[in-house]
């Protein structure tokens, strides 16, 4: 035998078993595709659930003596065939039209059974009109073009009433809900003739209807189509199309069979839910409304090929309640996943599902789930329990809230709130306190609970006397009490509060007493702590007070201020010193302005940095160091470095100050000056507004080896120069700069004349208060050359 040929038989035989195989899944696909659509066609005209539909059709084939298969075909070819178009368009009757641009219209009644079987399984899992609106839009989207779809109701009155809608905005649907019984609107003339209006040009149906909308371009070609229940149309379909143009016949034998679908849909939702009465009798409802608890019975619904899709509830419980609000019976007949959606995809899910395949009941993990209580969510914590019985599953919650986790709780209250609740009974005598009762009084549990009268014991002698009193009066007359009274202890004394009330008989007699105890020693503990510190804060402003008062009388003294402006080496000069009015402390600002003994002129604006006597003691060592080093011939820059040099070595070594120190020749009208650290002078000439160019120079008491330059400025007619400490200029969370030009742009709009006043200036620029102390000398120099003055005494005693 050849062995080729051999191999070829055995491989021909193969791909003939591969091919009859292919052939049987085919075959079966296609069988199984039929049973779907046919049930689907089943559950959308009757409004049953998947598994009724089945069993429909089981039935209809056993009694025909059928295979399931022979039915699903004859239920798919039983559909009504579409009724023919008229000759002749009309626009209130059909009329055939060809198929959309680039989309053929599919033929068969098979096809049609196809998308009404998609449709219908998805009409299945819709609760409401609108949700059918919306289901509707989402499948005749692509099958008809539809871009919106409505429902509406005939009232008994005779006009309509929009019960669902999709596509068009909420605002439309409000101003359309109701349409009034008018003859000339397409829907109602639907319902009345029982026949469908097809407005496929709108522009030549004006004349003959009332268009619902207040956009009727919007939707240039619409449908409406009663929705037949029996022999009569209550509700009518309509259906709207964002392109004009005529609905061709396979859309048109489509959105008749869609209404169709629809009535048992809406027939649905007017009937009660399907109860599982081929499960269950009412014996076993019976029998759950006795039950304690809450449970339900549920019932698996299977797919076709044995998965499983969903539970009927079966039987329930009066205290068993989904998601919804509905109770006990209202229950019966609903599925799960329509009760309780969040259930889906979760453990509880698979746990039911293993307990239906392995007959061993399920427990699940405590878990957390929020209700609401009236308006408010409350969590609380379940357990589930699914046990197999019979063919379905019976399955029970327990919420966890045992008598010890309130207890706990209370027990909680009590320790956090250092307090304990006592009850005394005054007819059997029974007292009982909560163990936090004998930790607040200092008692052992070991100890028997005091009798009320003789809680005044415990009591401080000076606290027992009002302890007494009101306990007297809430026997005799049943007033209640709120007493707070002291205890002695190892730990020491104790701050309490007693609150206490009484239960009366009939007769105003004092029966029983219950009450709580309260230890209100961290409180009092707080409350003197308080009380020490604010007397120990006003013993420390009356320090302060005084130190300022000393620090002022002692600045006043060491720096006078001039009542009117003076004349120094033919400058006149104006002195203003504004203290802080923020804080207790007088700050160490100073200045000095005075003719020296060869006719020169000595000007000083500096500020010590810190506040209160140590700054005004500061502040004088260097105002008069700094006068008298100068005027015995020491340079600006000579004297600035012993001034330095006096700061390091005082006592307090970490003082700094800043320093401006000038010296006008009247003779060549030039002024020379030197800084240390501090803010440059401003020059005002001829309009023109400008801080001066320091010369090198840190501040003093900064560095052992401080370097100091001086500049020179010739002074001319008409110039002003202002001297400032930093007060002036500085504001918190403001730069250095920001505050230079706002006193520039100050200047400049006051004007540049000598008549220009310099509390003016200061009243602008300090309109708000004040942090700092602020020192100004302003210098000006009249139009015409004085060099000897009226007045040359200077502003220094």
């Amino acid at each position: 035998m050849d062995p080729a040929g051999g191999d070829l038989a055995a491989l021909a035989r193969v791909v003939a078993r591969q091919r009859a195989e292919m052939e049987r899944l085919r075959d079966l696909a296609a069988t199984s595709a039929v049973q779907e659509r046919a049930k689907g066609v089943l559950m959308a005209v009757i409004g049953c659930s998947p598994e009724a539909a089945h069993q429909e059709l089981l039935r209809r084939a056993a009694d025909g003596n059928r295979t399931l298969l022979e039915q699903c075909w004859l239920t798919l070819g039983a559909l009504p065939p579409p009724k023919e178009e008229p000759a002749g368009p009309s626009p209130a009757t059909d009329r055939a039209s060809p198929a959309a641009p680039g989309k053929a219209a599919p033929n068969g009644t098979v096809e049609l059974a196809k998308t009404l079987g998609h449709i219908g399984r998805a009409l299945v899992r819709v609760g409401t009109p609108h949700e059918l609106a919306r289901c509707l839009l989402d499948h005749l989207a692509s099958e008809a073009g539809a871009d919106a779809v409505l429902l509406y109701r005939r009232l008994p009155e005779g006009g309509l009433e929009l019960i669902g809608y999709a596509g068009v905005d909420a605002t439309l649907a409000a101003q359309w809900r109701y349409v009034p019984p008018v003859t000339e609107v397409a829907a109602l003339d639907a319902l009345r003739s029982g026949e469908p209006r097809w407005l496929e040009d709108l522009s030549g149906h004006h004349d003959r209807y009332l268009i619902i909308g207040d956009a009727p371009e919007r939707w240039p070609s619409r449908a409406w189509l009663p929705v037949a229940a029996g022999d009569t149309a209550h509700v009518v379909l309509g259906v709207w199309r964002g392109r004009g143009g005529p609905f061709t016949s396979h859309e048109r034998q489509l959105l008749r069979a869609v209404a169709r679908l629809c009535a048992g849909r809406l027939r649905a939702f007017d009937s009660p839910p399907e109860h599982a009465g081929d499960h269950v009798s009412q014996t076993v409802q019976a029998v759950f409304d006795a039950l304690p608890g809450a449970a339900v019975l549920l019932v698996p619904l299977r797919a076709a090929s044995g998965e499983l899709e969903d539970y009927r509830i079966a039987a329930a419980t009066p205290e068993a309640v989904d998601v919804f609000g509905r109770s006990g019976r209202e229950m019966v007949g609903r599925q799960v996943l329509e009760s309780y959606p969040s259930v889906a995809g979760e453990s509880l899910w698979q746990g039911y599902l293993e307990a239906l395949e392995t007959g061993v009941p399920f427990e699940s993990e405590p878990f957390v789930y929020q209700e609401l209580a009236g308006e408010v969510p409350v969590s609380a914590t379940y357990s589930v329990r699914a046990a197999p019985l019979g063919e379905g599953l019976l399955v029970t919650w327990l919420r966890h809230e045992p008598a010890e986790r309130q207890e706990q709780r209370l027990a909680d209250v009590q320790r956090l709130g250092m307090l304990g609740w006592a009850n005394w009974n005054l007819v059997t005598q029974e007292i009982s306190w909560s163990e936090q009762t004998y930790a607040v009084l200092g008692r052992s549990g070991a100890e028997q609970p005091l009798a009320l009268e003789r809680l005044p014991d415990l009591a401080l002698p000076e606290d027992a006397g009002q302890l007494i009193h009101a306990i007297t009066e809430l026997i005799r007359h049943a007033r209640p009490f709120d007493v707070p009274f002291r205890i002695g202890t190892a730990a020491g004394v104790r701050h309490l509060r007693l609150v206490a009330e009484a239960v009366t008989a009939p007769d105003g007699t004092t029966v029983e007493v219950h009450g709580f105890v309260q230890d209100l020693t961290r409180q009092r503990s707080a409350e003197l702590a308080l009380v020490e510190s604010e007397r120990a804060m006003l013993l420390q402003r009356g320090v302060l007070q005084a130190e300022r008062a000393l620090a002022a009388r002692l600045q006043h003294a060491l720096l006078p201020l001039p009542n009117k402006p003076v004349r120094l080496a033919g400058l006149r000069v104006e002195v203003a010193y504004l203290p802080a009015q923020s804080g207790l402390h007088v700050g160490g600002d100073w200045f000095s302005a005075i003719e020296l003994p060869d006719s020169d002129a000595l000007f000083v604006v500096g500020d010590v940095a810190g506040h209160g006597v140590d700054a005004v003691a500061t502040m004088a060592q260097l105002r008069f160091t700094a006068k008298g080093m100068v005027s015995t011939g020491s340079s600006l820059t000579g004297a600035l470095e012993r001034l330095n040099y006096l700061l390091l070595h005082s006592r307090d070594s970490q003082t700094t100050a800043t320093m401006v120190l000038a010296r006008y020749d009247p003779r060549r009208h030039v002024l020379a000056w030197a800084q240390a650290g501090h803010l440059p002078p401003l020059l005002v000439r001829h309009g023109d507004v400008r801080c001066l160019d320091r010369p090198g120079g840190m501040l003093l008491g900064a560095s052992v080896a401080p370097v100091f330059e001086a500049a020179e400025l010739r002074l001319e007619p008409g110039d002003r120069l202002l001297l400032y400490t930093d007060g002036l200029v500085e504001r918190p969370g403001e730069s250095l700069d920001s505050g230079l030009d706002r006193l520039a742009d100050a200047v400049r709009a006051q004007g540049c004349g000598e008549s220009d006043s310099l509390d003016a200036l200061l009243a602008t620029l300090l309109a708000e208060e004040r942090r700092d102390d602020v020192c100004v000398l302003d210098i000006r120099m009249p139009l015409e050359d004085v060099t000897n003055g009226a007045d040359a005494s200077g502003t220094d005693s």
